[in-house]
């Protein structure tokens, strides 16, 4: 399986997502791997000055837009077993744009990140935002048989 072939189940599987929690707020979901983000928001007439000429590539972008305002919801895909590599890649994007949420989805197994995450229990290694509100990082496995997450692999839980 290659990466590429998540993103459309991710997309989809995000836009209900989104519908289903940003109630009342027009959704956008898209695919936009290979394109940087500062691009893809101005397509939607979004401006995040954080964005602006810096290389990020966000595989799956949510966005639940309401009174002119724009809600961001990351998804960073992965087919093999997650590393802190990875981690670190998701965690540098939202430290920059601060989404609202944001999720490292792998095919595969949570490799080291569930041991450093629950074995050292260092859930703060998921935690971005603004320093008056916490956000973390959901990290999980994506089945692939049902096409969206398997709930029950998250870290932290929900």
């Amino acid at each position: 399986m290659l990466e590429e072939e998540l993103y459309e189940p991710m997309r989809l599987w995000l836009e209900q997502y989104l519908i289903d929690n940003y109630k009342g707020h027009e959704i956008i979901a898209t695919d936009c791997h290979s394109e940087r983000l500062d691009r893809v928001l101005a397509k939607y007439g979004i401006v995040n000055e954080q964005a602006n000429g810096v290389d990020i590539q966000i595989d799956v972008l949510g966005i639940a837009r309401k009174a002119g305002k724009a809600k961001l919801v990351f998804i960073e895909a992965k087919k093999t077993k997650l590393t802190l590599r990875d981690l670190g890649q998701l965690w540098a994007y939202c430290k920059l744009i601060d989404p609202e949420e944001a999720f490292l989805l792998t095919a595969a197994d949570l490799g080291s990140l569930r041991k450093l995450i629950s074995g050292f229990k260092r859930e703060d290694l998921l935690d971005f935002g603004d320093g008056k509100k916490i956000k973390k990082m959901k990290v999980g496995k994506w089945d692939v048989s049902k096409d969206r997450p398997d709930l029950s692999s998250f870290l932290p839980k929900i």
